[in-house]
């Protein structure tokens, strides 16, 4: 790899893009690396939490999904699950000329009906155009503002907590790559694409403790674990007879080469809370129509050689490491 140029894994969420966040862009924008949350407070407001996305995902239109409900839904999980109601977003649009309109009509009808039914409007964006062959059809840019309700951290994880999944994994990135690569599967993947405030707000409402909590789009869950434990200086251990992966998702990863636990989701929470709340705060979840199928998938011990591991379903371990790159490439 030539370390002077950016290479596409340095966008797929793994460590290359930690290295580039944390090693360039951090340090020329003055901030510190360590801890880096998915939605920041806002200066001399620190009850409103301020976050940005773009998203490049090709195709633009999927099955359960297309880019603009993804924007709107990724914008909105990231304020979730830092604390934050989500109140208002932003719209930026880059298009390439020949863009169809009729194809940039449906995308906005989306965004339009995700925010109606997420209660969060757009309320400002901004339009550009780009010669032929400046970019891949739309690129979409959104930001979003939250007020505070409860505080949460990249670095709260202790040691007794358990890991809860509010449902099944990998189903948003096989279904893009799926659509991309014209491959049929039996039953139909469809992308979980979803707002994960609603499953947020019952756990705050209902006063569960939240330790930490992510959404796991690029990198999957063994991303978010291993930058949470990495942040809080203990081990995930996650069981894999545990983890929810649908038989048709499971047989398309072993089909494409892909392990489950690294693909992106984009309607799926990660919540760590104490043992003593983890029973009450599965019952929560799984009363709601979005996480019926939520179950706890590890537990937070004392910090070991390695950031996570799994225990097999023939009682081995194995190391659970942040994927390198990017194996699904233009998947948000």
């Amino acid at each position: 790899m030539d370390e002077e140029r950016i290479v596409i894994a340095h966008g797929g969420g793994g460590a290359l893009t930690r290295e580039l966040v944390e090693g360039v862009i951090v340090p020329a924008l003055g901030g510190a690396p360590d801890a880096l949350p998915d939605a920041a407070p806002v200066p001399g407001a620190p009850d409103f939490l301020f976050t940005t996305d773009a998203f490049v995902v090709k195709p633009l239109f999927f099955r359960g999904g297309d880019i603009g409900k993804l924007a709107v839904h990724g914008v909105i999980n990231d304020l979730a699950v830092s604390g934050a109601e989500p109140l208002a977003l932003s719209l930026s649009l880059i298009i390439e000329e020949g863009f169809p309109i009729a194809d940039l009509r449906r995308v906005l009808e989306s965004v339009g009906e995700a925010s109606r039914a997420c209660g969060v409007p757009v309320i400002t964006g901004d339009t550009k155009v780009v010669a032929r062959g400046e970019a891949d059809q739309l690129f979409i840019t959104a930001a979003g503002i939250g007020r505070r309700r409860i505080t949460v951290s990249p670095a709260g994880l202790k040691e007794g907590d358990i890991v809860l999944v509010s449902g099944p994994l990998a189903e948003h990135g096989v279904a893009v790559m799926s659509e991309r690569k014209g491959i049929a599967f039996d039953t139909p993947v469809r992308s979980d694409t979803a707002s994960v405030w609603p499953l947020v707000k019952a756990l705050i409402d209902a006063d569960v403790e939240i330790h930490a909590m992510r959404d796991p789009t690029r990198g999957g869950l063994a991303a978010c674990c291993v930058e949470l434990a990495d942040a809080s200086g203990v081990t995930v251990e996650l069981e894999e007879s545990a983890l929810p992966v649908r038989p048709a998702v499971r047989a398309a990863c072993e089909m494409l080469g892909l392990d489950p636990l690294t693909v992106a989701n984009e309607g799926r929470l990660v919540a760590l809370v104490p043992a003593r709340d983890g029973e009450r705060a599965l019952n929560i979840l799984r009363a709601l129509p979005e996480a019926g199928e939520a179950c706890v998938v590890g537990r937070i011990a004392a910090r070991r050689a390695t950031a996570a591991c799994l225990r097999t379903r023939y009682g081995g371990v194995r190391i659970v490491e942040m994927p390198y790159g990017e194996e699904l490439p233009r998947i948000c």
